[in-house]
């Protein structure tokens, strides 16, 4: 008697359902309530009709690295889709921050005191807060953004008193490593702050992340394919 191979319907439908699955197995291995990680669908570069397959497919949260390429796709899109939900990924200048207090729903860059000063002053002209996560240069590189790790508590001080409203710490751990240390540095550094988020993981270390507590992980390349 011979083994019945796996039925073809037993792979997930599509590559959404395919990580959204994984997820959940890894909240689950970590003992994490289900559901406690938010997966941003990173579309830059990404045209509208991609975006558009994944709403259809219930995805809501979308991330963004330049204010200006955001700025052309997603007001349209939200006004077809009012449940979207915009997260600012990348560097971000300070003379972007009114813009940017204006689009996105969260920012994940909050690197350097003279940003940080611009989005508070964006967001009290606005009259909007826009949660933000403190971007921390997990792995001292030179050519990455984020606060330095000796520096974090003195600049998330600074921060603090601008009335920036932080909920968490945001890092990209070095390329072609274990990043395991590196998020569990992070958490570490989190929990001693007082903050409960964490904005790690991508495409090839997602899993990794929400064993190790990540409450946002944002996932491009899986999703959408190779840039």
């Amino acid at each position: 008697m011979t083994m019945d191979s796996p039925s073809p319907s037993a792979a997930p439908a599509t590559p959404l359902a395919g990580i959204r699955a994984a997820i959940a197995q890894s909240e689950k291995i970590a003992r994490r309530p289900a559901g406690s990680t938010t997966l941003i669908a990173i579309s830059k570069t990404k045209p509208v009709e991609a975006i558009e397959e994944l709403i259809a497919q219930g995805q809501l949260v979308f991330g963004e690295n330049r204010v200006q390429e955001a700025q052309a796709k997603f007001p349209a899109l939200r006004e077809q889709h009012p449940g979207l939900e915009l997260h600012m990924v990348g560097q971000l200048q300070s003379n972007k921050a009114d813009d940017a207090v204006a689009l996105f729903d969260c920012i994940h860059s909050v690197d350097r005191p003279s940003l940080a000063k611009a989005l508070a002053d964006a967001m009290d002209k606005a009259g909007r807060r826009v949660p933000c996560f403190v971007q921390v240069n997990i792995g001292e590189e030179d050519q990455k953004g984020g606060c330095a790790i000796a520096d974090l508590p003195q600049f998330l001080d600074k921060v603090h008193a601008l009335g920036l409203p932080i909920v968490g710490l945001m890092a990209v751990p070095p390329a072609d490593v274990e990043p395991a240390p590196y998020f569990a540095l992070l958490a570490k550094l989190a929990r001693d702050a007082g903050l409960d988020q964490l904005s790690i993981g991508m495409s090839g270390d997602f899993e990794t992340a929400v064993r190790l507590g990540a409450t946002h992980v944002r996932i491009g390349s899986a999703l959408f394919g190779a840039r």
